[in-house]
């Protein structure tokens, strides 16, 4: 599979297919003729233009005033990649490298960055040959773009920094012999180009937009095994009580209950109980407005990736070199703040039906093990459960309400965006290992209730999940169990 750069939107769903089918990218003719009219445009006006140009024939950040010699411009570059390099902490993964990759190269095709041809296309022979560059999760504030993630990112263009090729990390110089290329040379306001952007702030949010969505469609389904399990009432599902309070999630969420619960002789069961606890009562509600979360965080990431977000901002239909802000994460750096927040109560939610499951109530034997006391069954996986929903509560403190100030307070007000960026990856991380914990419980606890059965679809999850994770009569190690539970979530379909 081929797909071609252009200006035309490129959607979230998209970037997932791409990556993940291994596709190869190629620039279209239209990305081409922009890329070389705004270089062109851009060498023509530093050539005939006495006046100081942010970046171009300047400093950076605080050192603004200081001319640069045109004799010095690529130098003023490669020094920028070296001296901005400064990431530490753990790798981000090549998956999310590889989304980086391909965000950048998108925005420097639109031709509004001053980026050379062979400087875009030595970024597509790294995607197409699956050349990660060794990127490190923490230095970048968000203000001016990620500078250090996409510092590391771009050092290997350079023969500098380290790569991981074929599962072996070597240095950006092996590479460059290995694959017989030459180092970019870097041209007046590459660098900075290269830099600048919120690329990795980014390629997180669509990383963790993909994966949020795959967790929202599980826990619908998680929690109408649950539900059926606890002998909980399908009445709190029904339409009329969606319609009048209309919020989209709740009324997508009730209609997905009820079509996931449809021919279960277990929920329509007569009933002792009047009502279920809101874990399971309040799932249109909470689960809805996660999917509301979702979407609306998917619009503003939907904005970003299909911009030029780098500085300054080249126009030259306008005539325009402009020194302004775009490369500033406030406008992501809110959202995805807010999508840790909406991860996190589905784990919350999840972990309340967890706790309610191994409560010995409704008919159900106490922590799901026949024989409790000598046996304690399932009493510790909500244990882990409520251990990792407390941290995600942790994590979901926004950081984009934190500012520090840099560059000799040249930047003063910073988003913190690739910071929301990095729990935001931790929150769906620790959300997917709660739901596959509730699953878990909801399986064993469905076994009780034999011979009455759960419907077609919640019957076939069960016999799905049966011949990964077996029913469990007696104490063993849990910890397989679990890790086998997280692996099912994905590489089965939710849908």
């Amino acid at each position: 599979m081929t797909h071609y750069i252009s200006a035309e939107h490129l959607t979230i769903e998209k970037i997932g297919e791409i990556i993940y089918s291994q596709a190869k990218l190629e620039l279209s003719e239209d990305a081409k003729q922009r890329i070389r009219r705004c270089r062109s445009y851009l060498d023509k006006k530093i050539s005939s233009n006495g006046e100081p140009i942010y970046g171009v024939t300047t400093g950076f950040g605080s050192l603004c005033n200081v001319s640069i010699g045109k004799d010095q411009l690529s130098r003023l570059q490669v020094n920028l990649i070296k001296s901005h390099a400064c990431g530490t902490g753990e790798r981000v993964p090549n998956d999310i490298v590889k989304i980086m990759m391909l965000l950048k190269i998108q925005s420097l095709s639109y031709g509004f960055s001053g980026a050379k041809m062979d400087t875009v296309m030595r970024l597509i022979q790294f995607f197409n040959n699956d050349i990660y560059p060794v990127v490190y999760k923490q230095g970048s504030l968000g203000a001016s773009g990620d500078l250090v993630p996409l510092a590391h990112l771009c050092l290997p263009l350079l023969g500098l920094g380290e790569v991981e090729y074929q599962g072996k990390i070597m240095s950006g110089e092996e590479i460059l012999h290995k694959k017989r290329w030459k180092p970019i040379e870097l041209a007046s306001k590459e660098g900075l180009a290269l830099l600048n952007g919120t690329q990795n702030m980014s390629a997180f949010a669509v990383w963790s937009l993909l994966q949020a969505k795959r967790l929202s469609d599980w826990a619908d389904k998680i929690a109408a095994m649950s539900l059926d399990a606890f002998d909980g009432r399908i009445e709190p599902f029904t339409h009329a009580v969606h319609a009048v309070r209309p919020h989209l999630g709740q009324i997508e969420t009730a209609r997905r209950m009820r079509e996931l619960l449809e021919g279960s002789q277990l929920i329509n069961n007569i009933k002792a109980h009047v009502q279920d606890p809101y874990s399971f009562r309040c799932v249109p509600q909470v689960h809805g407005a996660v999917k509301d979360t979702i979407r609306y965080v998917r619009s503003v990431i939907d904005i970003e990736i299909n911009s030029a977000t780098d500085n300054p901002t080249v126009c030259p239909d306008d005539d325009l070199i402009i020194s302004a802000g775009n490369f500033h994460g406030e406008p992501i750096a809110l959202p995805i703040d807010f999508l840790s927040i909406a991860m996190s109560e589905l784990a919350d939610i999840s972990e309340r039906r967890i706790y309610r499951l191994v409560s010995g109530t409704r008919g159900l034997p106490s922590f799901l093990v026949a024989n409790p006391g000598v046996n304690s069954g399932f009493m510790i996986t909500q244990y882990t459960a409520a251990s990792v929903v407390s941290l995600n509560k942790s994590l979901a403190m926004p950081s984009s309400v934190d500012s520090i100030p840099s560059c000799q307070d040249q930047e003063d007000l910073v988003s913190m965006g690739a910071n929301a960026a990095i729990k935001l990856y931790k929150v769906i991380l620790n959300t997917e290992r709660v739901l596959a914990i509730e699953l878990f419980n909801a399986a064993q606890a469905l076994d009780f209730r034999l011979p009455l059965k759960s419907s077609p679809a919640i019957v076939q999850l069960h016999d799905d999940y049966r011949k990964v994770v077996p029913f469990i009569l007696n104490d063993e190690l849990m910890y397989p169990h679990i890790e086998h539970s997280i692996q099912f979530l994905r590489t089965h379909n939710p849908l």
